[in-house]
């Protein structure tokens, strides 16, 4: 058995590949849309995709699954449990619990695994040639290694009214039920790794055990006292903020999201024809440099949305493609960076991408404004904004500022003063220009606070020395 895990460091997510080296045929767990990364590990491995499936509707990212099964033909299956409220929109074969699928000597089993989301599945693999119990399970959001799902999502994200207590009581039944009764040598693939925003302490190693998770996990003793009062008070304390975005990826892998197909590579635009079309409000233009460099001057209107391994997260931040449906033009190096950066943006569905440029020649230029942390307190800010998490913003703050973490804050407007300059911050700068260029771009006008918390922290402290 070929068991491959793809880790996507963009957005803490982990998909995998299972393949039967006998019968040359794989299945695809939890896929990303951008999707070639499977289609090589099947070219290199002499396999065909013949399955893909997923562990529940995923909030922090838009599935891969429809896309890959449209380029291999594979059968497409999705969970049937969770209720009429739960069911996927689009054609698939349902699994219940105890369902299975099977690729050769391999053996795939379904387990109904609620908590994290009503409908949610893990996956339980038997290597058949090798043994008839299973040695593996896929636990997508159910168990991380250290954590567990967070069950209050689909209050936080989707709309929800106190759905994390009747979430977290299924969390521990299911605990109870079927992690619990496994045998501690099982191995266990999460779906997320640390950083994700699907739980609250996850850790950074890929695999666990049952076992492991049994004895260590900050969960464990409450099991072992049957204590789940003490469960859900701890499992419901301290949730990061959730994404505004997650509502959208939650409507939209539920209705199946589009098929892309295969996509011709991005072109370069010529500079003026992208300096009218920005004139003339058609396009929005991406700078993806980093954001000390973009305050040395950037496209005027351009979002900030740095390349690297946050360029997913950062963009769904910044763009919402349900209410701004103009087509995005990327400031990147050459052609490779440009495709990579759209690769990172159709994992969050935006996929409107339109070409390149490679210099801001013939662009209006704009130099974003920025306040020095000492000219601070003599400056009349219609609001100091704090766009952290909430936890880090109780762990110390700029005396009198909100707080509004900038995967929100687009999404929130109504909390932000109409009139008047809002200084902005976050702990280092880089995702308060991705959050201070997209409240540029919605009107609202923005000062950014110069080396943001860290910078006023380091002067704070020159002046009580």
């Amino acid at each position: 058995m070929l068991l491959e895990r793809i880790y996507d460091e963009d957005l803490a997510q982990a998909s995998y590949f299972i393949g039967c080296q006998a019968k040359g045929e794989a299945l695809v767990v939890d896929a990303r849309r951008d999707i070639q990364v499977y289609q090589d590990l099947a070219a290199k491995n002499g396999m065909n995709i013949v399955a893909v499936t997923e562990t529940h509707i995923h909030a922090d990212y838009l599935s891969g699954t429809r896309e890959l099964a449209a380029a291999t033909n594979a059968a497409i299956y999705v969970s049937g449990e969770g209720g009429p409220d739960w069911q996927y929109e689009f054609e698939a074969e349902r699994l219940l619990d105890q369902s299975s699928i099977t690729l050769g000597n391999i053996i795939v089993t379904a387990l109904h695994t609620p908590g994290h989301t009503p409908e949610h599945l893990s996956f339980l693999v038997t290597d058949g040639a090798f043994s008839d119990e299973p040695g593996f399970l896929l636990s997508g959001d159910f168990v991380f290694s250290g954590d567990l799902g967070r069950p209050d999502l689909l209050d936080e994200a989707a709309g929800g009214i106190d759905t994390r207590f009747a979430g977290a009581h299924d969390l521990f039944v299911s605990l109870q039920t079927k992690f619990l009764t496994l045998p501690d040598y099982v191995q266990v693939y999460p779906g997320h790794g640390a950083g994700s925003a699907c739980g609250k302490a996850l850790g950074a190693i890929p695999s666990s055990t049952v076992g492991y998770e049994r004895n260590f996990a900050w969960w464990g003793p409450y099991l072992k006292a049957n204590d789940e009062e003490g469960f859900i008070q701890a499992l419901l304390d301290g949730q990061p903020d959730a994404h505004a975005y997650f509502g959208r990826m939650k409507r939209e892998n539920r209705q199946g999201p589009v098929v892309l197909g295969d996509r011709a590579p991005l072109v370069q635009l010529d500079a003026a024809d992208v300096a009218a079309s920005l004139a003339a409000d058609e396009i929005g233009v991406v700078d993806t440099r980093h954001h000390c460099e973009v305050h040395q001057g950037t496209a005027a209107g351009a979002l900030n949305i740095p390349a690297g391994n946050k360029a997913a997260s950062f963009g769904a931040w910044a763009v919402d493609p349900e209410t701004d449906q103009r087509p995005l033009v990327l400031l990147a190096p050459d052609n490779g960076s440009a495709m990579e950066m759209w690769d990172h943006l159709i994992r969050v569905g935006i996929d409107k991408v339109a070409g390149f440029i490679t210099s801001l020649d013939n662009l209006p230029v704009y130099v974003p404004p920025t306040i020095a942390p000492a000219d601070l307190a003599g400056f009349e800010a219609a609001m100091v904004l704090d766009v952290r998490n909430k936890t880090e913003h109780s762990s110390g703050h700029v005396p009198g500022s909100a707080q509004l973490n900038a995967g929100r804050v687009l999404w929130h407007t109504d909390q932000l003063p109409s009139d008047g300059v809002i200084v902005s911050y976050c702990q280092s700068g880089v995702r308060n220009s991705v959050a201070a260029a997209a409240l540029r771009r919605a009107g609202f006008d923005v000062v950014e606070l110069e080396g943001s918390y860290a910078g006023w922290a380091d002067w704070k402290q020159m002046q009580n020395a």
